[in-house]
């Protein structure tokens, strides 16, 4: 889950960096990047990676 959301978000990075968008400084092609690394890191940790059985296996 964690890949899509840093794909998602270096896209939109990528937009901004080549429309050369002015936004606030919170909201820079550079913060963007950060975010999607972190994102893509906390996919390679296993956040968000595992999935559950809730069932009893017999």
């Amino acid at each position: 889950m964690f890949a899509i959301i840093a794909a998602v978000i270096f896209g939109l990075a990528l937009i901004l960096d080549w429309a050369n968008v002015r936004a606030s400084d919170a909201f820079t092609p550079q913060t963007l990047l950060t975010a999607g690394l972190l994102c893509i890191a906390l996919h390679l940790a296993g956040l968000g990676t595992s999935t559950r059985r809730w069932g009893r296996r017999r």
